[in-house]
């Protein structure tokens, strides 16, 4: 993309200008980092190892630790990179092509979560037809759906913003290209395209996480008619999504649901999103998930008596 402005790299100003608060920044964000990868690879080895975990829940799953690596891979490096650096920039092609894959990512990890419910809808709600309606080339036209949802989205955001001028400040008070920031930077009048933005980030966050609320609203009404084993069973596996949806969704619509203006509070909020919420997810669906968690301890087993031999 050729770039026709006269800024021709930002600047970020990053979590913080503390040099101490810095160093202890790298150990703590390294060891989120670390956190993410191992934590998302073992849903991901599990779940394709196992035979146990087959169902259209785990396929989602599987997915949606895949995207979990990517999107704190996209922002994590650079920020953990950041606190060692004495001067924080990035050129003006790689915030646009970073500014798309967070977008990218993270429309699809919002897309998978609503279809992850839809999942948990059937299952719970049409027992008898679940086989049928989630069958597995439905399954796959879903998760493909989701990423073709994510780029549309993406596409959107990463074309309003790369064709804005950006003509003398180039300081960013983020740790990573996102929309608001680079309106807040731009020459142009940016009325319209924030318009755009809150209709198009904002609106797919709060009407994704209506369609969310709604649909764990009927499972709860509907496990009244279940026995109290089930009961148990579909509440356990719902409180982890609901519990994902809620630390992932809440910064989201905080960020993205009103005009394009930053607050000092907005860097800590996206960490959330973009780390908090990757690191966690592994342990919430592990936790509080029995068949994960003997599933584990199967492969922990087998391991183990394959090193005896």
């Amino acid at each position: 993309m050729e770039n026709k402005n006269n800024v021709t790299e930002f600047i970020f100003l990053g979590l913080s200008q503390d040099e101490q608060l810095e160093n202890v920044c790298v150990v703590l964000f390294l060891f989120f980092y670390i956190s993410i990868i191992l934590g998302n690879l073992l849903i991901i080895v599990t779940i394709k190892i196992s035979d146990q975990l087959k169902s259209p829940m785990y396929f989602f799953l599987r997915y949606l630790s895949f995207v979990d690596i990517c999107y704190s891979s996209v922002t994590a490096p650079k920020l953990i990179a950041d606190f060692l650096a004495d001067r924080k920039s990035i050129s003006f092609q790689g915030c646009i092509v970073q500014l798309f894959l967070v977008h990218l990512l993270g429309g699809t990890e919002i897309f998978i979560l609503t279809v992850m419910a839809y999942d948990r809808y059937i299952a719970i709600c049409k027992p008898l037809r679940y086989a049928t309606i989630m069958n597995k080339h439905r399954c796959s036209w879903m998760m493909v759906a989701s990423w073709a949802g994510g780029v549309l989205h993406s596409i959107v955001q990463t074309l309003l913003t790369a064709q804005l001028n950006f003509c003398g400040p180039n300081v960013i008070d983020h740790f990573f290209c996102d929309v608001h920031p680079l309106l807040k930077l731009s020459c142009t009048d940016t009325y319209v395209v924030g318009i755009i933005v809150v209709a198009n980030s904002g609106m797919i966050s709060l009407i994704s996480f209506i369609v969310l609320v709604v649909s764990y609203l009927v499972i709860l009404v509907t496990l009244r008619t279940h026995s109290s084993k089930g009961r148990l069973k579909a509440l356990s596996t719902c409180a982890s999504h609901i519990t994902v949806v809620t630390i992932y969704f809440g910064p989201c619509i905080f960020i993205y649901l009103r005009p394009s203006t930053t607050f000092s509070e907005d860097k800590m909020v996206a960490v959330f999103y973009t780390i908090f919420t990757p690191m966690l997810n592994p342990l919430i669906y592990t936790l509080r998930n029995k068949e994960v968690k003997n599933a584990m301890r199967k492969l922990w087993s087998r391991k183990v008596n394959l090193e005896r031999k």
